[in-house]
């Protein structure tokens, strides 16, 4: 593998959707997330680290250097759970471990995981328990792991320019699922059985994410050039491969990089972002061209370099 990246970088990442839903919200009857007291629309960085992991998926096959460890695994795979993948790393210490499953899986070195991995074996009962005279005995819990890895990059939750409105639509389904619901439809006397369902939508939003990329955690997750090449490419590609009527028209709009010349960085990550704005040009936007996005590059810190998608090519 290439070696570990030397650089910090932040960076600002926006995509927007149109009459879909972006991120529902299980506690809330999968409605798109939202903050609670402003409105404004929320999609998690776990939702989004899920699109890089999928376009990563698609695009190796889950060969390594570049598998993935956390994905959708079938229940009759050999390896369906991720303790026996830690389990059969590589290694006879978790150091030894953690350095294979590093090199193995972009998304261990890319995100971090927790490697750890405990192994309760069932009681056996005794004469006494079956008589229920005395309470079964536990055997000892045999923890076994690889460590922690901590990913040299992280995301922020998305958060929306604007309000959102969370627009409800009553739908119509042709036919039954259940039994139950046949019988209910039979009591009704109607010629043709069919139920009613709910869809929840943002009729538009514009998106804006926040990423850090930590070059001490990279030497130690061995985090490479091409690694940092792979996720901008996931980022810009995430939606392409990803659609679903329930998530409507989802884009990506611009990826904002500040560069710094050396590991620690030569500016805070909040002044940075300070450059970044956003400018509303109609009161009820619905669509990219009602907003602009502005980019401040005069005088920039010392040290900084700037690079604007889709006005220059990163990946």
């Amino acid at each position: 593998m290439s070696n570990p990246i030397k650089n910090r970088y932040d960076f600002v990442f926006f995509f927007d959707v149109k009459d879909g839903n972006p991120n529902g919200d299980p506690d809330y009857v999968n409605l798109p997330r939202a903050d609670a007291e402003d409105q404004h629309g929320l999609v998690t960085d776990v939702c989004l680290k899920r699109k890089v992991r999928n376009y990563v998926q698609l695009k190796y096959n889950l060969s390594a250097p570049y598998n993935i460890f956390i994905r959708q695994r079938d229940i009759n795979e050999e390896d369906s759970y991720l303790n026996a993948v830690i389990g059969k790393a590589k290694g006879n210490s978790a150091s030894e471990k953690k350095k294979y499953l590093c090199e193995d899986y972009y998304d261990i070195r890319t995100f971090g995981a927790v490697l750890t991995t405990g192994e309760k074996e069932n009681a056996e009962p005794s004469e006494e328990d079956e008589d229920g005279k005395k309470p079964k005995k536990q055997k000892k819990e045999n923890v076994r792991g690889a460590g922690t890895v901590r990913g040299p990059v992280q995301f922020t939750f998305a958060r929306s320019e604007d309000r959102i409105y969370q627009a409800e639509h009553s739908i119509t389904r042709c036919c039954v699922a259940t039994e139950k619901e046949k019988s209910d439809q039979a009591k009704k006397d109607r010629e043709y059985a069919t139920t009613f369902g709910r869809k929840s939508t943002v009729p538009y939003a514009l998106y804006r994410m926040h990423g850090f990329i930590s070059a001490a955690d990279a030497e130690k997750a061995k985090f490479s050039e091409a690694d940092l090449k792979l996720l901008w490419e996931s980022l810009i590609n995430a939606f392409e491969n990803d659609r679903a009527a329930a998530r409507g028209e989802m884009n990506p709009r611009k990826l904002v990089i500040f560069k710094h010349d050396n590991h620690l960085g030569n500016e805070l990550a909040g002044r940075l972002f300070e450059r970044v704005t956003v400018k509303k040009n109609s009161e009820f936007p619905r669509g990219i061209s009602d907003y602009s996005i502005l980019v401040n590059k005069d005088k920039l810190p010392s040290g900084i370099t700037l690079q604007e998608w889709p006005e220059e090519n990163v990946f």
